[in-house]
């Protein structure tokens, strides 16, 4: 029985020899094409038939049909435009002026009972003719479905596994040439298509057959089911069981939960368990093979194709290997898996049911209508590979994580509003009208009074209360709940998804780590084979260098920080002679305002350097394998950008204001600046301003460049090819050129993702007792995110390449450093940055309560008073005196003014010098810190223990 029929069209252009092309009687051809290995024939040869005119131009114009059989492996290649160079046995003009358009039409005489008379094939042997039988008819169109479908060969059987993209005028082609031949040797089979828009865009599709997926699949250690689980259930368990169905039963009557998908209406999301174990071909009877085409899942197939283009060279040369490289060079502009198909379709799931896995994830996930509903890992994981699903997962645990943590929170801000009345310090700022306060800068800073800033009294009063110790402690009993839960979860997975045995050891080695140490190796202890190895001398003298430049990038971030101190000192008076009274009325809110604007300005920008300088180091230090390389980028990355973004939350938690001076002998920067001071009614309002604009400007501008660039990219380039290319449908377009018009993903993975959700974590467990809204607005930003984050991965991005992972690597370690630095952080912003700690000694030891043993708001009467020292006029320095002494605001020129610290008048016995309570204060701080630590992080011992 012949196997299959297809016909060669062969067109010559104008400048084309007819001798080469023509020829005036039937003739035996036999092809090979891309010089592939020989193909199996089937037990029929295939009679080659040419038909062909008289050689001349108008006989050129027709094209000569060649029609061959062959067997299950053909190897085909169709252009729209060209035969690429890489077919150079046939000469330079074949290369450059030959249009071959190769389709194979299997199914031709089989659907109708009329026999075509021209497409019979004559067996010389029987002299039968092709069989038509329900059967074959039945593959045919499923053959010509998957055709259409546009994920697989023109023959309708091969998937399409990867696609390369490059261009044919590429001055890379020689080395393009020898990398696909080498692939080829390799035993993939490739198909070439040119672009519908674009005639010097080709598309190179790439099947890896059975034999090379085996010998692979062997090679990287892929796991694969082997034997499904037995569960055997003793008569003494029958009556449990037959309670527990009772039990469903009764479950089944009531309402369902509105967050979980319904497995019966979704029946991929349902798992399949089974033993795996590592591949071997030895043992391959042991698998469970239904089907060799659906063994191996797509996911699987693109890892294995990745690994071989990762290893193929393409050059003479150690280092001249790699996909990598030839994208770098632009030998091939993009490279990726398909998508299963479009992910909308015009019937609904619930009737016609999903028509593929991409379509069923934008049903059930990525669509902004199910942002209610839990998650489908099973079918993300099963689609983007383990990595991409356990990224999804923790995002998913530390979005449920944070509802407890940003209730507590609002309820923390809701009581400093509902006791804002009640606030003694608050009322007393307000009703201090004759208070004057000392200028806080230079010359150009008028004397104020106390009562203007009764506003940032009450804002402070919202943050800094009664609750916030116990919302300190609370965080950080939180933070480490967070992280021993979310082992539980990731063991969990681990366990469901086959990845306790899976170790780093099976990682795959970099391809240029191997490229440069192929002359060193060593046998791997674990596996006992031979792996290339670095020198023990080498390794640590690259981490030197590595370190090196990370110390000095730290010192330029310094650098920037220094220049923000330089700007606020600077501005603070520029404001204050603003000639707009709302500016200089609130000058130093105006300098911390533009000062976080800046900041985050130069954070930008600062990130682009980074960036460059990380990629540099982490290449420097030659890790072995990709999760070595990642890792070591990552906290690069993530300590470079760390101390970027909060090295000014720092600054002003813990430095501003603290090292100033007093009035008549500041501190100054380079014996010109005098140093910021805080605001009458404290440090607090400056941190929380910058935690809440930094915190804010940064997450809308993650998801406007997450989700907006690509969608204004795929949008300009939808209407590029609409306006370009208005005859083609939409819909005509195939898979991979559908893709290929997607944008690609980020260059470095699922970093961007997970920097963006640390630096949130950051924000709401480091300085969370100054903002104890920060939970709320991270839990609102990753309920958006999840989706936002679905939508991009299913609709807007090419493909990623499945990889696995046992963990999300590198980054529990960083939230586990976080966790440790939010306590230590908010014992001193309690007892550095807020007044918690001065308000408490004043009513044990100096108020009105005072020997009482209680402190109560009423405990607290005169503490304002208490809190500021008073300083002469006249002993002000000659560059910070004021230029006007008061009177147009006090109808008398002022005498003596407040400013906040614990100092003795300028009549005492030793004017200005620290006073008794400065010392009880400063105690009262170094013991809180050091009970809060002990106290905080005992619970937290005790938590781990318990867990």
């Amino acid at each position: 029985m012949v196997s299959c029929l297809a016909s060669l069209s062969i067109t010559p252009l104008p400048n084309c020899s007819q001798e080469t092309l023509c020829s005036s009687s039937s003739t035996n051809v036999s092809l090979s094409l891309h010089g592939s290995e020989p193909q199996r024939r089937s037990s029929h040869p295939c009679q080659v038939l040419l038909q062909s005119s008289a050689c001349s131009h108008q006989a050129a114009d027709r094209p000569l049909t060649v029609s061959y059989c062959g067997g299950e492996e053909i190897m085909e290649e169709s252009s729209a435009s060209g035969l690429d160079s890489s077919i150079q046995d046939d000469g330079p003009a074949m290369v450059k002026d030959v249009n071959v358009l190769l389709e194979t039409e299997r199914c031709v005489g089989i659907s109708s009972g009329s026999r075509d008379e021209d497409f019979t094939l004559q067996n010389p042997g029987t002299n039968s003719t092709i069989l038509e039988d329900n059967t074959k008819s039945n593959v045919c169109i499923a053959e010509s479905k998957n055709k259409a479908s546009g994920l697989f060969f023109s023959d309708g059987k091969s998937r399409i596994d990867y696609v390369l993209v490059y261009r044919k005028s590429s001055s890379q082609s020689e080395k393009r040439e020898i990398f696909e031949r080498n692939i080829r040797a390799e035993g993939l089979l490739m198909e070439k298509e040119a672009s519908l828009t674009n005639s010097d865009m080709i598309f190179l599709k790439l099947h890896a057959p059975w034999d090379v997926l085996c010998r692979y699949a062997e090679l990287m250690n892929i796991r694969m089911p082997f034997r499904r689980k037995i569960y055997f259930m003793q008569r003494r368990h029958r009556f449990l069981s037959r309670m527990e169905k009772h039990i469903n039963k009764f479950r089944g009557w009531l309402p369902r939960k509105p967050m979980k998908f319904d497995s019966e209406t979704l029946p991929d999301l349902e798992q399949n368990e089974s033993f795996t174990a590592p591949f071997s071909r030895s043992r391959i009877h042991h698998f469970i093979i239904h089907n060799k085409e659906t063994f191996f899942n797509n996911a699987t197939r693109s890892r294995i194709i990745h690994h071989i283009l990762q290893r193929v060279k393409y050059e003479e040369g150690k280092n001249k290997m790699g996909l990598n490289r030839l994208l770098n060079n632009n030998s091939y502009e993009a490279a990726f898996p398909l998508h299963e198909g479009s992910y909308h379709s015009k019937n609904s799931i619930r009737t016609h049911g999903a028509e593929n896995h991409r379509h069923l994830l934008y049903e059930c996930w990525a669509w902004w209508g199910v942002w209610y509903k839990y998650q489908p890992l099973e079918l993300i994981r099963r689609y983007f590979g383990e990595k991409i699903g356990l990224y999804f997962a923790w995002l998913g645990w530390y979005t449920g994580m944070l509802f407890p943590a940003a209730l507590v929170g609002l309820c923390v801000f809701l009581y400093g509003v509902f006791t804002l009345d009640d606030c003694q310090v608050s009322k007393e700022i307000c009703q201090s009208t004759e208070i004057i306060m000392c200028p806080i800068c230079d010359q150009y800073c008028p004397y104020l009074r106390l009562s203007d800033s009764c506003i940032y009294a009450k804002v402070t009063h919202f943050f800094d209360n009664g609750a916030t110790v116990f919302f300190a402690v609370f965080m950080a009993v939180w933070a480490t709940v967070f992280l021993e839960f979310w082992k539980r979860r990731r063991a969990v997975l681990a366990y469901d998804w086959d990845l306790i045995d899976w170790e780093e050891e099976e990682d795959e080695i970099r391809p240029q780590f191997e490229a440069k140490y192929s002359n060193k190796e060593r046998t791997n202890p674990i596996s006992g084979k031979p792996e290339p190895y670095q020198a023990f001398t080498e390794k640590y003298s690259r981490l030197l260098v590595s370190a090196s430049g990370i110390f000095f990038m730290i010192l330029v971030v310094i650098a920037a920080v220094f220049g923000i101190v330089i700007y606020r000192v600077i501005t603070v008076s520029t404001f204050a002679a603003f000639g707009w009274a709302l500016i200089r009325n609130n000058s130093q809110v105006a300098t911390t305002g533009t000062a976080v604007c800046i900041n985050f300005c130069v954070i930008m920008l600062l990130n682009v350097l980074y960036e460059k300088v990380a990629l540099l180091l982490t290449n420097l230090e030659q890790p072995r394998t990709e999760s070595e390389w990642e890792n070591s980028f990552t906290f690069k990355m993530f300590l470079f950008q760390f101390v970027n973004l909060n090295s000014s939350t720092f600054y002003i938690a813990f430095f501003l204001g603290r090292f100033t001076g007093r009035p008549g002998a500041y501190l100054r920067l380079i014996n010109r600046w005098k140093l910021e001071e805080c605001h009458p009614s404290g440090c607090l309002i400056d941190l929380c301003l910058q935690m809440g604009i930094i915190m804010v400007l940064k997450q809308t501008w993650n998801n406007v460049m997450e989700l907006g660039y690509p969608l204004i990219q795929n949008w300009w380039t939808r209407r590029r090819l609409k306006r370009e290319h208005s005859h083609i449908a939409k819909s005509s377009f195939p898979q991979w050129e559908r893709d290929y018009n997607l944008q690609p993903m980020n260059a470095y993975g699922l970093f961007d993702e997970y920097f963006e959700m640390i630096l949130q974590f950051g924000f709401t467990t480091i300085f969370v007792a100054a903002f104890p809204l920060a939970p709320l607005l991270a839990l609102l930003n990753n309920i958006i995110e999840i989706r936002l984050d679905a939508y991009k991965f299913v609709t807007q991005w090419r493909r990623p390449l499945p990889s696995q992972a046992k963990d999300i690597g590198i980054w529990y370690g960083i939230l586990e450093g976080i966790g440790i630095l939010s306590v230590i952080t908010n014992a001193f912003v309690i007892a550095v940055t807020s007044d918690f700690i001065p308000r408490l000694v004043y009513a044990y030891k100096y108020g009105p309560c005072a020997g009482q043993g209680r402190a109560g708001e009423g405990c607290m009467m005169g503490y304002v008073n208490a809190s500021l020292s008073v300083f002469r006029v006249s002993d002000f320095e000659t560059r910070s005196q004021p230029r006007t002494n008061g009177s147009e605001m006090f109808e008398e020129a002022v005498k003596y003014c407040r400013y906040r610290d614990y100092r003795e008048p300028p009549d005492s016995a030793e004017p200005y010098s620290y006073t008794l309570q400065f010392w009880h204060v400063l105690a009262a701080r170094l013991a809180f810190i050091i009970v809060f630590e002990v106290s905080v992080g005992k619970n937290v011992t005790k938590q781990y223990n318990a867990i």
